[in-house]
């Protein structure tokens, strides 16, 4: 498993085994790795990082958008990527993410504004990515 960026690159293992598992959830991290969206989010969000901090706040907000679209509705449901430390890497406690949220409730509309330039550089990021996709004859042919 290569481990560069904020989520590990799991390896393909192809199996006589009839099952999907994290497909979806491995799509998503591969989404965020081309985009640069998790990576844009941990810089945006690197002033509400405390000092000695194990969890980046870009990742445990990835992380959660992960859980809501693999299928969690509450933030106990955060266990599911927790339970799957090669798909998604280290997931913060519960207690901890409803630390930081608390910690980004407190200054919402500078929070807002970070995740907003963060999303917009991903999304630049993307079409830079489809882009050199296309050229090479893969996207939308």
């Amino acid at each position: 498993m290569n481990t560069t960026g904020l989520y590990p690159r799991p390896r393909v293992d192809v199996a006589p085994v009839p099952a999907v598992g994290q497909a979806g959830g491995i799509l998503l991290t591969q989404t965020l790795r081309a985009t640069g969206l998790a990576n844009e989010l941990s810089r945006a969000l690197a002033p509400w990082r405390k000092q000695f901090s194990r969890h980046d706040p870009g990742k445990i907000l990835t992380d959660l958008a992960l859980m809501l679209a693999v299928g969690g509705d509450c933030l106990a449901d955060v266990a599911t990527l927790r339970a799957e430390p090669d798909v998604y890497g280290p997931v913060a406690s519960d207690p901890t993410i409803s630390r930081l949220l608390t910690a980004l409730a407190a200054d919402v509309d500078t929070v807002e504004n970070a995740i907003s330039t963060a999303r917009r550089k991903a999304r630049k990021n993307a079409w830079v990515v489809s882009k050199r996709g296309s050229n090479m004859g893969f996207a939308g042919k």
